[in-house]
């Protein structure tokens, strides 16, 4: 018995371990492609999602001393850029400011620094999730995770959550630099100027 549970353990381990690789991988391909800023955001947030099964995704970027949203999933496309916190303001913005992961496994909106918003559905979500997005050591932009019940983050969960914010700031950049836009405006105004991911261009 005691032998057969540690197979299973290691099983269970090395599994966890393929997933975060993957994961990764997924990531590190998304560094590799010419993509928009749009493009790229929601490139992340399918990976993200995938990777933790969560009802809810969403991308805040830094706008001089402001979170704003600018990416989810599900899409909430009257919400972006027009959903601002400041820094330390709310889960999300004390993320940002402290650049440390929140993990809330039941009743999210019970948090003394939770900061609800009327018209997003994630603020009746039980579980939440939230790491810094870091590039070169700057804190420029935050991802949440939620569930819609309550959801126990484990210590590998995390932990990838984490590696990812570390990575994903990357990507955005290059998507930036990449565009033949001037990398003169806010990654906000930049976002906003930009057709959805899979508008039509052109003259209409």
């Amino acid at each position: 018995m005691a032998a057969n549970k540690k197979a299973q353990e290691l099983e269970e381990k090395l599994a966890r371990t393929e997933r975060q690789m993957l994961v990764l991988q997924k990531v590190s391909r998304l560094m590799a492609q010419k993509l928009t800023l749009p493009e790229a955001l929601q490139a992340i947030l399918d990976v993200v999602g995938e990777a933790t099964g969560g009802d809810s995704c969403l991308i805040y970027l830094i706008d001089s001393d402001e979170l704003v949203l600018c990416g989810s999933s599900p899409a909430h496309p009257e919400q972006i850029g027009r959903i601002r916190l400041r820094m330390g303001e709310g889960l999300t913005g004390w993320v940002a400011k402290e650049r440390r992961m929140v993990s809330i496994p039941r009743e999210a909106y019970r948090d003394l620094r939770f900061h609800a918003f009327t018209d997003l559905p994630e603020d009746t979500f039980e579980a939440f999730l939230s790491v810094p997005i870091i590039v070169r050591g700057e804190v420029v932009g935050v991802i949440n995770v939620q569930h819609r019940q309550p959801h126990p983050h484990s210590g590998s969960e995390m932990e990838m959550l984490r590696t990812v914010g570390e990575q994903v700031g990357a990507v955005i950049v290059l998507a930036r630099m990449g565009h033949e836009t001037e990398y003169t405006t806010s990654h906000v105004e930049f976002l906003l100027s930009m057709p959805p991911a899979g508008a039509p261009t052109g003259s209409s």
